[in-house]
């Protein structure tokens, strides 16, 4: 028996689900149009696209970006406490650590480093999250020394922030008047960006372009989480099914608690900020300012940690900074010490505390406090 108005012969087993297939055909988009009804759909859809896309962006804006962009207009660079002098020697004299690349707070290293107190008062820098002004970090420190009372400043910068701890010692050394640089410790420095390995420079000059090219992206929550679990894809990539669940989860869970979730993060914009401090070169200029007196100021000691076999720091070519260094601020009235260990790797005191703290005590304390005698007693000849 045929169902009124229905077209189809049709039994009561197959009813509802022909019926509810024609009813569609008949009322979908276009079903009256003749004449070009298949490019007048693909026209249709084309112009929804931009629509979509529209909507896409904006929810990335307003969900993603702007509320970090907010959130990181509140910041500045500041200095925290970490630990007074250990030793009488040390009562004028204030250490101040720096990190490197995509971090944001040397308070951790510093807390690693107990030994740093031998050569003064411990202080860690925080970076602004929105970029690098070392004139400013400088003037932050020239206004916490001068609360202090103290003259004399060593600066200790790991990896990437051996280049921020010598453009400071240069504002110091030749702008600030009376504060002298007494040392710069540099930890697996680069001191241009040759001195960066392949693999690591071909990742920043990507981040750099993506910085170029994306709006928002040094603000992106979205783009970091990406961006820093590819990084770590070495941890999930093979396996039957060409990437293993278990790590994968693992390494995304990582990177949401210490890099996306975590306020104390260095930011998108902060990272390309130190990256493009390696990139501009500017580090040789800075050593060789710091190889000449200034205002009456005696020349800092320069000293450079690194690992004995080169390449247990895969990120830096510490061998090409180390010909620098000798190139440029050593020789036999050089003021240049060399360090070499035997178990770190690239800048990981925190990792490392033991062996990084026995050279600090035995060779490097040493060292600038003979270098500092010995010049004291050239400026006393002098006059």
């Amino acid at each position: 028996m045929a169902l009124p108005g229905f077209p189809f012969p049709s039994g009561a087993a197959d009813y509802d689900d022909r019926r509810r297939r024609a009813r569609l055909r008949s009322t979908r988009l276009g079903a009256g149009w003749g004449r070009w009804r298949r490019a007048r759909l693909l026209a249709l859809r084309l112009t929804l696209v931009p629509l979509v896309a529209l909507g896409a962006f904006a929810e990335y804006m307003g969900l993603d970006v702007l509320p970090e962009q907010e959130r990181l207009a509140r910041t500045e660079p500041s200095v925290l406490p970490i630990a007074g002098p250990s030793d009488l020697q040390a009562t004028g004299t204030a250490v101040f650590d720096l990190v490197g690349l995509g971090v944001l707070d040397a308070g951790d290293t510093a807390r690693a480093l107990p030994s740093l107190s031998r050569l003064g008062s411990v202080w860690a820098v925080r970076y602004d999250n929105s970029g690098i002004d070392t004139k400013v970090i400088s003037d932050l420190i020239v206004k916490v020394t001068d609360a202090a009372q103290v003259t004399d400043v060593v600066l200790a910068g790991h990896s990437m922030g051996g280049v921020i701890a010598l453009e400071i010692a240069k504002h110091l050394h030749q702008d600030s008047g009376g504060k002298r640089v007494r040392a710069v410790l540099l930890d697996c420095t680069p001191v241009d960006l040759n001195a960066v390995r392949p693999e690591s420079r071909d990742q920043g000059e990507e981040m750099l372009r993506w910085m170029g090219w994306v709006p928002g992206a040094r603000e992106s929550r979205m783009l970091r989480l990406v961006v820093e679990v590819y990084a770590r894809h070495d941890r999930f990539v093979g396996g039957r099914y060409a990437i293993r669940g278990a790590e994968f989860r693992r390494a995304v869970d990582d990177v949401l608690r210490s890099k996306i979730l975590n306020t104390d993060a260095a930011s998108n914009g902060l990272i390309e900020a130190q990256f493009k401090a390696i990139v501009a070169g500017g580090a040789v200029d800075d050593l060789r300012a710091l190889a000449k007196p200034a205002a009456g100021k005696p020349r800092p000691a320069i000293v450079f940690i690194r690992p004995h076999n080169p390449y247990d720091d895969p990120v830096v070519d510490v061998q090409y900074s180390h010909q620098v260094l000798i190139d440029q601020v050593g020789g036999v009235r050089g003021t240049l010490l060399v360090v070499t260990t035997r178990t770190t790797g690239h800048a990981n005191p925190i990792e490392r505390p033991q062996e990084y703290n026995t050279v600090i005590e035995q060779q490097v304390v040493p060292f600038v406090r003979q270098l500092w005698r010995d010049q004291s007693a050239v400026a006393s000849a002098g006059h």
